[in-house]
């Protein structure tokens, strides 16, 4: 049985490499900042692929909190599988996809720890229980059921009674990207994509065939 590949509405974009900006980080904030307004749920939620050590791809959803021209920004725990496997081989995928609006963003880059002063900086604007949290999950390491989960919780919340510190463990990743492909949406599976490669000159900029 295959899915119905037909549309009620199709919202006309189109994406030509003469409409590409020259940089494509400023073009990624001319995508995102419409996808805000426009898309419906999560505009920052990305993908992030890690391989590990035995060459298994693996694949979840993390949410872009901060990007600039050099780099794009999340956090998690740096011993959680996907802390492991960049440590490993810093070598990383994203991908943003907003379905309302038919536009993709593929990344390719490589990723490391976010500076000392970023993590702390974000760290103090997360809610006191986020915080706890992060002190109080073991990212990635198996519990015995949901009680063990709220006992560590609950530790250190008597631990922590105010001012939650930012724990060692856990912090921000830069992802400093050497490809873009800027995905868009058309009729017929007649889609649009550029590519921006990094070179040794700038930015190569090219389309795809769909």
């Amino acid at each position: 049985m295959f899915l119905n590949e037909s549309r009620k509405e199709y919202t006309k974009y189109d994406f030509d490499k003469s409409r590409a900006l020259d940089d494509p980080f400023k073009q990624f904030d001319e995508w995102f900042k419409f996808a805000k307004k426009n898309a419906v749920f999560e505009p920052n939620a990305m993908h992030i692929s890690t391989v590990d050590k035995a060459g298994q791809p693996k694949n979840r959803v993390v949410l872009l909190k901060t990007y600039n021209d050099k780099a794009f920004v999340f956090f998690s725990n740096y011993t959680s599988d996907k802390g492991k496997e960049i440590a490993h081989n810093p070598k990383v995928a994203l991908t943003f996809f907003w379905p309302n609006i038919e536009r993709q963003v593929r990344i390719e880059g490589e990723a490391q720890h976010a500076s000392a002063d970023v993590s702390e900086a974000y760290f103090k604007t997360r809610p006191r229980d986020s915080q706890l949290s992060a002190w109080a999950s073991n990212q990635s390491a198996e519990v015995l059921d949901r009680a063990e989960l709220d006992e560590r919780l609950e530790m250190f919340k008597n631990k922590f009674p105010s001012e939650v510190p930012r724990p060692e463990h856990w912090g921000g990743f830069d992802v400093t990207p050497h490809r873009f492909e800027f995905w868009q949406g058309r009729e017929n599976r007649y889609h649009d994509r550029i590519i921006y490669e990094a070179t040794t000159n700038g930015w190569k900029i090219f389309r795809l065939s769909p």
